[in-house]
């Protein structure tokens, strides 16, 4: 009988643990809350060992394929003026914009697409409970459906109900006094194929990145610490956003009118998810909602993929669920750990409050980017990361672990 595993959370983190798997023989069933698979969302990049993930996967290069076309990275002022860029075909290797840069959701869309005729996906529904034994995991969905599995992986994000149930009090998040909004807007003429990236006083920045869908990404941040504006409803949100941004400057009133009719808008004040255990016998967490390091850190969806790969190759290499989950966060937690690693003075130093610091911020910013340095300033952005290693698990994930 194959091992039956259910995984809760269909995105870059859940379906890239359900392909994998699956492809190394195991019974896979995830669940989503959402009611039908959720596309949509802002740029991820994937580096280095989440390259060689996607590469063992046979995905790499339709992710390539799938890129949003982002050819650099642009400091805008008021009128639109480019104060500093760093452009991709500048500099060596991975710079702010890295050569494999997808969205969100056309990268979750790509594991779910190679996944779905080797994985049971249910959409619209959610763990209730569960209850863990020496033999297995007793599921209570809250559709009111009970069943039975040989282990649960939790990879439903930064806010993730079930990680604090089975984990109540464990997490102990680290603010980086940074809120984010990310939404879609239509694209207009003046749009190009660079991250554009605008800072007003008070803290606020305005991005606009492209897509390859004929739309642009906007986002909005402010730099200051949470009063709690994530657990606000939606309008609400939106409402303080008009407020924070009416003064904003550059392409405020576009960005602001986009967002009132966009179906995508996503509101949240970051946090890294911290956590001294990512398992239990039978229960395991992966992803953001294990480790979120948040966009702070840069490598959030490389972790997602390389996580994956290495929990689905400890399982095919251990009978024991609880074996497999200890040598899997032995062998993440220097990559994870380097990738929280950001200090907290960074979001205040690159989203300036007054007008001088803006001035100042742009200054070193054209230096930085200034032809004998950017590519020195470009290796900023592309770190050398403490990736596991991947070939211990290669033959296993080909081969099916019936027993």
């Amino acid at each position: 009988m194959s091992r039956r595993i259910l995984i809760s959370g269909a995105s870059i983190a859940g379906n890239a643990t359900a392909l994998t798997l699956a492809r190394a023989g195991f019974d896979v069933t995830v669940i989503e809350q959402a009611p039908a698979f959720r596309d949509g969302g802002q740029n991820v990049d994937i580096r280095d060992v989440g390259r060689d993930v996607l590469r063992l996967l046979g995905l790499e290069q339709a992710a390539l394929d799938q890129g949003t076309g982002e050819e650099g990275t642009a400091w805008i002022n008021e009128d639109g003026e480019t104060v500093a860029e760093i452009m991709t075909d500048d500099v060596e290797g991975d710079g702010p914009t890295a050569e494999l840069e997808i969205l969100r959701g056309d990268l979750a869309r790509l594991l779910f697409d190679a996944a779905q005729d080797r994985v049971s996906f249910r959409f619209g529904d959610t763990i209730a409970r569960l209850v863990e034994d020496d033999s297995g995991v007793e599921v209570h969905f809250d559709s009111g459906a009970r069943e039975r599995f040989e282990c649960v992986v939790v990879a439903e994000g930064v806010g993730s109900r079930t990680r604090d149930q089975v984990f109540p009090g464990e997490n102990d998040p680290r603010w980086l006094d940074l809120t984010l909004a990310y939404f879609t807007i239509p694209r207009t003429a003046d749009d190009d194929r660079r991250w554009r990236w605008y800072h007003a006083t008070e803290g606020r920045s305005i991005h606009l990145r492209p897509d390859r869908h004929g739309t642009t990404r906007a986002m909005l941040s402010v730099q200051k610490a949470s009063d709690g504006e994530q657990d606000w409803d939606v309008a609400r949100q939106k409402q303080y956003l008009h407020e924070r941004f009416a003064d904003a400057g550059w392409q405020a009133p576009r960005v602001l009118a986009g967002m009132d009719a966009a179906d995508d808008f996503y509101f949240d004040v970051l946090r890294q998810v911290r956590m001294k255990r990512w398992h239990t016998q039978r229960v395991v967490l992966t992803g953001d909602a294990a480790w979120c390091v948040t966009p702070m850190g840069g490598i959030g969806a490389t972790l997602a993929v390389t996580g994956a790969y290495v929990l689905a190759g400890e399982l095919a290499l251990h009978p024991s669920p609880g074996d497999a989950f200890a040598a899997y966060e032995a062998a993440m937690r220097p990559m994870v750990d380097q990738g929280q690693g950001v200090p907290k003075i960074v979001p205040r130093l690159m989203n300036p409050q007054s007008e001088t610091a803006v001035r100042i911020l742009h200054g070193v910013l054209g230096l930085a980017t200034s032809a004998p340095v950017r590519s020195a300033t470009a290796k900023l952005s592309d770190r050398d990361l403490k990736g596991p290693d991947l070939s211990r698990y290669a033959a296993r994930l080909e081969t099916r672990v019936d027993r």
